[in-house]
């Protein structure tokens, strides 16, 4: 029963990352990137099918040496989702990761040298659709920014290094670019999104960049990009945390499922437990969330421990089960339909969620299935 987002997003031009279209109305984009050594080929190629298989549209890899970036031609060739390739400063790199099929390139024009470096490379990119990020981030401004504004990093040093960037592509006549302006504290970079986002009408690349480790991270990024998607702002975004990256991913779903901008997979909607429960509420979640992490068909599911808010719920979800004295209520699009024994509601659970999901892909292949033979 998932309902429309209220959000009314900030018109963005297009660019496609791969297959992955980016702006404009399409979905905002979930990404990651690998930790892994990129020249250890099989390790990230593992990593990346991980990735993946959470959910992620596009990845990012690091290409730091001209080594990494012959290592990153071995790995286009073995996975299918859209790879970014994270370049800094040697415009070799990324002439070489372009060559060998990569579908994005983060590197600043700015930082790459001499005009004919710079060209060359919004040239190979012109050529072959490959668009640009540039990525500002408050922990490496230049020196010259800095002593401007104090020697402290600050949304409009931050705005300042992004306009910087985005004229020289203007100058040579290249629009095929998004650009992300990232710090670890909230407030500089919810201000320097909001500002920039009333100069140009380019896509967002969102993160609260070294936002910290799995809990503290996911708080931060959860009170920072929500902030931003709230205001419209927004069309891929990146969780980043000192965690597993799939992790992000995961994160990064959720986000946006709480504001009704992606639906993924099981939205569960569950009470915290009190002593009014009559079963094990806890447990359950826990039990579901672990089973059925492979789900990516949206489904809302209640699980609510007593029958003060669990009929409520269930009337909003297409799945809701209230505890009750030894046998609880399952109730099936917001009606009464059978009783559960307490001791096994997980099991029962699963087993009906996915029979509903196995019913909802044979409407949805029936579906498509009659608009192809209608032409």
């Amino acid at each position: 029963m998932n309902l429309g987002s209220p959000i009314k997003r900030r018109p963005t031009r297009q660019i496609h990352v791969g297959s992955v279209p980016v702006g404009g109305d399409a979905p905002i984009a979930v990404q990651s990137m690998t930790n892994t050594e990129t020249t250890d080929v099989d390790a990230t190629v593992a990593q990346i099918e991980k990735l993946e298989a959470a959910g992620a549209d596009i990845v990012r890899v690091s290409a730091p040496s001209l080594e990494a970036a012959e290592a990153f031609g071995q790995i286009r060739k073995r996975v299918q989702v859209p790879l970014v390739a994270d370049i800094h400063y040697d415009y070799r790199i990324a002439l070489k990761v372009i060559e060998y099929g990569v579908d994005c390139v983060r590197i600043n024009p700015g930082n790459i040298g001499s005009d004919d470096r710079v060209r060359s490379v919004v040239s190979a990119c012109r050529d072959n659709g490959v668009p640009i990020r540039i990525g500002v981030n408050a922990g490496s401004l230049g020196k010259r920014l800095l002593k401007k504004y104090d020697n402290e990093p600050c949304a409009e040093a931050m705005v300042e290094s992004a306009m910087h960037h985005i004229d020289i592509l203007d100058r040579l006549d290249f629009q095929n670019f998004k650009i992300s302006l990232k710090a670890s504290d909230i407030f500089m970079t919810v201000e320097a999104y909001r500002a920039l986002a009333t100069q140009i009408d380019n896509p967002f690349h969102l993160g609260i960049t070294e936002a910290g480790g799995l809990r503290s991270g996911t708080v931060k990024s959860a009170i920072g990009l929500g902030m931003l998607l709230m205001d419209g702002i927004g069309d891929t975004l990146r969780v980043s945390l000192a965690a597993d990256p799939v992790e992000e991913v995961k994160v990064g779903f959720d986000i946006l499922k709480s504001l009704r901008l992606r639906t993924r997979g099981i939205n569960f909607v569950a009470c915290p437990s009190c002593s009014r429960q009559n079963f094990d509420v806890i447990g359950t979640m826990n039990e579901l969330e672990r089973r059925l992490e492979d789900v990516t068909v949206p489904l809302d599911v209640a699980v609510i421990g007593c029958v003060v808010n669990g009929p409520g719920e269930a009337l909003k979800a297409d799945l809701g089960v209230t505890g009750s004295n030894h046998q609880s209520v399952l109730y099936r699009e917001g009606k009464p339909s059978e009783r559960l024994d307490n001791e096994s509601i997980a099991d029962h659970l699963e087993r009906v969620i996915r029979a509903r999901i196995e019913d909802k892909v044979r409407a949805e292949e029936a579906r498509a299935a009659s608009l192809i033979a209608r032409g």
